[in-house]
């Protein structure tokens, strides 16, 4: 009927959305509570751990015949679930290896510690209003007595205590007067039975009878005493049975007092999405009609350009007609040359003259034009082509009408690429932009790879990931609000050929304290050899070379592939750069006054050879120098001698990539990561960074790009 007996059902039926497991969408079967308070049914979580255990195997052993123990074991029947406690069921071979899962229903993490499943409580009051819905959506479907012969009997009771369902006979017979059973309860007909006591998962023969208030949950004697919930304020069950009743009695009844604002806010949101569907038609229509008028013009413009190559096109060729017709006119068959001939043929003298005078000059006119042919016009058209090149840009740019926000730049000296990359960019209008967007990609020449967007709140931003040796490009956006900029100009960087080799300055070995300074961090040395010199020139009066002075890195390399940089101070007068073996450096910097490091033990039978080896069999080192804003590349027999093909402008910062197991060193400028200069190495022993400053001059190591960089420019 259409009577009041409906309501109930409707209730029911509204209620549905609230009892779907976000796992399975279906309706939850022994639903388990998470820390997180979203329910969610036993199988699903099993499943969930299991995923995520298999995935971890995948990833974690190579021995994938070795599946999990729980995948061997038979699901946990529902008993056990239920906290009854058996004797010899070992609770662990039931606890998975994976316990954090992503919790359906809200995504976080959700952690079952060491006892898995086994710590969830199962939400028996969902499972009852799950049991009833099931019950109403049947529209009752009779739940069939279990113990009568058959054909059974509809059920009228089911007993808690028995867990079955009994017509009334079978209820009398198996729940006589005067025996402990006939004191059992027994609700109406269901299929969903729970225990009357609810067991602490944490301790299963303890009853659960207080709740945490910290952590919303119901815990046992044990749990306070000892447990988890020590410190933890805990409340007796009936007192947060009456708090939590009275606030969800509240809570309800102000839903409930709310309906019809909510019915006006549901019609207004209606209205809202009407109004919303009205204006996106119309923006449409509106950008429709903009490009038809920007079409308009290019037709109009077409049209008048196409207009003006045909009318030259027409011109050139009435002057091309009327030059050849002339031309014509000079071939023998043609009318001049017989005339003329008729015209020798004249005997009077004074007849003659006066019409050969003017014959004459008509065929020295044409005889000339022969002499020098120039055609009447031209065929090319090159001042009729349409450059487009400025209109095609701005249409690319062509975007919504902004309020004004600006198109970022980025700044190409303070973006670079070391071991990351860092992109800095200027904003004119900075704090009008709420957030940027750094896009990249890697330029392959094969394909176009796609752009990866960053979003970034400041104006610079560190990279990491990216592959060596190869070039990327850069762009970045601004947005305030949903509008957004234009793309800046794309920057192209080149990563290095190899991974970074962080070092720093050694100052234990072979380093001259006299001649050269050391910062304190050790990444930076200044040659004041030339000072020294200066304070005594005046004692000076014959020519006198200064030393050169080595300082090597601190850090050696034995084997792979590495790549550093470093500036060279621009005043620098003469510094050499490069790599040296352990065995030449030792050469290089034995002196009285320093005791050999035993990093450098001498290694005996090793001849390094002259300096001026054969230049095809490798060198245990390789310098190359810079100096007064100059690259020199070294001499060799195959390079030109030339100077001037031997001297390079200085780059602002040089990279050297040691490629160790092909015993191969090269020189790049860093700005355009381009090889300036390469060769044969001898990487017999342990290769350093080395260096070398006479007079005055200094190196700065490159450091690596890393987020203190970053701090460090924003506090600027």
């Amino acid at each position: 009927g259409d009577g009041d007996s409906d309501d109930g059902f409707v209730t029911i039926k509204n209620i549905e959305r609230e009892l779907i497991c976000p796992a399975c969408k279906e309706l939850f079967t022994h639903p388990l509570i998470l820390p997180c308070q979203h329910s969610i049914c036993h199988k699903c979580v099993k499943e969930l751990l299991l995923t995520l255990d298999d995935s971890f195997n995948d990833v974690g052993s190579d021995n994938s015949n070795q599946s999990s123990p729980r995948l061997r074991l038979p699901s946990p029947s529902m008993d056990k679930i239920d906290r009854i406690n058996r004797p010899g069921w070992k609770r662990n071979s039931l606890t998975p290896r994976t316990t954090i899962f992503p919790c359906p229903g809200c995504e976080h993490d959700v952690d079952l510690g060491e006892r898995g499943i086994n710590g969830l409580f199962r939400n028996f009051t969902l499972e009852t209003i799950v049991e009833r819905y099931r019950q109403a959506a049947r529209a009752a479907t009779a739940i069939m007595c279990d113990l009568c012969k058959p054909p059974p009997q509809e059920s009228t009771k089911s007993c808690m205590d028995c867990s079955a369902s009994y017509c009334n006979e079978c209820f009398k017979i198996h729940h006589p007067w005067g025996t402990i059973k006939a004191q059992h309860e027994y609700v109406g007909p269901t299929t969903n039975f729970r225990p009357k006591i609810l067991m602490c998962p944490e301790h299963e023969t303890e009853r659960i009878n207080m709740y945490c208030e910290l952590c919303r949950r119901p815990v046992c004697h044990l749990c306070k005493l000892g447990g988890n919930h020590a410190n933890h304020r805990v409340t007796t069950m009936s007192s947060a049975y009456k708090t939590l009743k009275e606030k969800l009695s509240k809570d309800i009844d102000y839903l409930i007092g709310k309906e019809s604002q909510v019915k006006s806010q549901i019609s207004e949101l209606n209205l809202l999405m009407k109004e919303t569907e009205c204006n996106g038609e119309r923006a449409k229509e509106e950008a429709i009609t903009h490009f038809e008028k920007l079409f308009e013009i290019l037709e109009e413009r077409k049209s008048s350009v196409l207009k003006a190559i045909d009318s030259s096109k027409k011109l050139r060729l009435d002057k091309f007609q009327t030059q050849m017709e002339e031309y014509q006119g000079l071939l023998e068959n043609n009318g001049l040359v017989g005339y003329a001939q008729e015209v020798l043929k004249e005997t009077d003298q004074s007849c003659f003259v006066q019409t050969a005078k003017q014959l004459h000059l008509r065929i020295q006119k044409a005889t000339e034009s022969l002499k020098s042919f120039r055609p009447a016009a031209q065929t090319s058209f090159e001042d009729y082509v349409v450059n487009t090149s400025k209109q095609t840009e701005l249409l690319g740019e062509l975007s919504f009408f902004s309020s004004g926000i600006d198109v970022p730049e980025i700044n190409e000296e303070q973006s670079k690429v070391y071991n990351n990359a860092l992109i800095n960019w200027h904003h004119p209008e900075k704090d009008k932009a709420d957030s940027y967007v750094l896009e990249y990609r890697k330029i392959n020449r094969e394909d176009e790879m796609s752009w990866n967007e960053i979003e970034v709140c400041g104006t610079s931003k560190i990279i990491q990931d990216l592959e060596n040796s190869s070039t990327y490009a850069f762009r970045v956006r601004a947005y305030k609000g949903s509008i957004c900029s234009p793309c800046s100009r794309e920057l192209i960087l080149h990563t290095p050929p190899a991974p970074v080799f962080s070092f720093l300055f050694d100052e234990k070995c072979g380093y001259n304290n006299e001649h050269l300074l050391l910062n304190l961090k050790r990444d930076r040395v200044e040659s004041r050899a030339g000072f020294n010199l200066l304070l005594a020139a005046e004692r000076i009066q014959v020519g006198y070379y200064t030393s050169l002075d080595y300082i090597i890195g601190d850090t050696g390399i034995t084997k792979g592939k590495h790549f550093w940089a470093f500036r060279v101070e621009p005043y620098s007068y003469l510094v050499k750069v490069g790599v040296a073996s352990s065995d030449k450096l030792q050469e290089w910097l034995r002196s009285p006054r320093d005791a050999v490091s035993p990093r450098y033990e001498q290694d005996s039978g090793h001849d390094s050879g002259s300096e001026d080896a054969c230049f095809d069999s490798s060198q245990p080192f390789t310098l190359v120098t810079i100096g007064m804003k100059k690259f020199f590349i070294p001499k060799s027999p195959t390079s030109s001698n030339e100077p001037e093909n031997r001297v390079l402008p200085m780059p602002t910062s040089i990279g050297i990539f040691l490629d160790y197991d092909k015993g191969k060193v090269s020189f790049y400028d860093m700005d355009h990561m381009k090889c300036l200069y390469e060769r044969q190495v001898d990487c017999s022993h342990t290769l350093y960074p080395a260096f070398a400053l006479m007079g005055s001059g200094g190196i700065q190591l490159e450091e690596p790009i890393t987020a203190k960089y970053l701090e460090y420019q924003e506090d600027m």
